[in-house]
């Protein structure tokens, strides 16, 4: 499995289902655990939360920096 790919797909996933979101926050290794449809030892499972929590807040800081360099080009 490549650990790097399956992040993105599954962040993908959960970025875009409100439902999955409000799971991954509640209870992070089982949405991880039903969206792969596997059950894995859990520090395998964590660090795939640990990915996707941090490619997250990366995509939410990107988005956030956009929304301000926006800001700045308005004269």
């Amino acid at each position: 499995m490549d650990i790097k790919a399956k992040i993105e797909e599954l962040t993908e996933k959960i970025k875009g289902d409100k439902d999955l979101q409000e799971k991954f926050k509640s209870n992070p290794v089982a949405a991880v655990e039903s969206l792969l449809g596997v059950d894995l030892p859990d520090d395998q499972i964590m660090s795939i939360v640990e990915g996707i929590k941090a490619k997250i807040n990366l995509d939410n800081i990107g988005d956030a920096l956009g929304a301000l360099g926006g800001l700045f080009g308005k004269k």
